[in-house]
This record gives structure tokens, C-alpha cells and sequence, in this order.
């Protein structure tokens, strides 16, 4: 049971409900949004949104913690998790900043983070978003597009 309103999407009579409330590490850029396009699959944000800061996760769906792959995005996201508290285990999305991979410290940092997190969904460094003016705008790039399919397979478990 989900506290969300359960509603049909246009042009079919198949409820959706809220999934995903993705909460983003360490502001709320591009990457942000498009990884919220990514997971809703074109559901018009009825599967996933992004959670205005102070909102309450929403019963029954799964939080989705957003950040780079900076070792400063790492120690938000550690701060994040030390006060975590009773809620369910959060997806952890880590987007790539850069067509490297991330230092050390940050991969070690994740490394020891796991065992908090539900899971770890990486997604790659996508120059494209750096030229878009919104998530719909790079949805339309093949490579978005192959990494949003790769980020929906990872999390949903298929």
C-alpha cells in the first residue's frame, strides 16, 4: 500500500503508482533530473519524483539517494546515511562526473557503504547532459536512453 493516489496513465486503463522518491545527495542539478526521467519511464512522474527537501518519504516506496561520483558527493552521501534512521534502505544512483573512473578514496567509501544501501546503480558519464536544457531534451539521445534501460534493469532487479 503506497500513501500516493493511484492513478491510470493517458490512453490506458493500468494504475500507477509512486516508486521511486529519489533524493538528491548533494544538489539538484541535470543528472538529478534526468535519472527521475530515467526511472519514470515515461510514466508523466507518477513512478518517480524527486522529494522537495523536508517531504517525508511516501509509504511504501523506495528511496533513491542521487549523487556524482566526486569524494565530495561520497562524504554527503555518508552524512546522509549516518542519519538515515528507520527508513527502509536506499538506492544508491552514482552518476558519473567525468569519462574517468571515480579516486579511491570515494570507491573505498562506497565500498563500506554498501551494507547500508540497498543497492548500487551506476550510471555513466553522459556528456550530453552538459548540452541539454532538461531530462526530456536527453532522453532522446541513444546513450541516455541505453543507460536509463541499464539503471531501470539494476534497480528493479530483471
Amino acid at each position: 500500500m503506497t500513501t500516493q493516489p493511484v492513478i491510470t496513465t493517458h490512453g490506458t486503463s493500468t494504475p500507477v503508482a509512486l516508486r521511486y522518491a529519489l533524493m538528491p545527495v548533494d544538489g539538484n542539478g541535470i543528472a538529478v533530473a534526468t535519472v527521475a526521467a530515467m526511472l519514470d519511464h515515461d510514466a508523466g512522474g507518477t513512478r518517480a519524483r524527486v522529494l522537495p527537501p523536508g517531504e517525508a518519504l511516501p509509504y511504501g516506496v523506495a528511496p533513491v539517494l542521487v549523487t556524482d561520483t566526486t569524494l565530495h558527493g561520497v562524504t554527503r552521501l555518508e552524512e546522509t546515511l549516518l542519519r538515515w534512521g528507520p527508513l527502509p534502505k536506499p538506492w544508491l544512483v552514482w552518476v558519473a562526473d567525468a569519462p574517468t573512473r571515480p579516486v579511491q578514496d570515494a570507491r573505498f567509501t562506497i565500498r563500506a557503504l554498501e551494507g547500508r544501501l540497498a543497492g548500487v546503480a551506476r550510471l555513466p558519464y553522459l556528456p550530453v547532459l552538459r548540452a541539454v536544457k532538461g531530462p526530456d531534451e536527453a532522453l532522446e539521445y541513444k546513450d541516455v536512453q541505453t543507460a536509463a534501460a541499464r539503471l531501470r534493469r539494476t534497480i528493479e532487479g530483471k
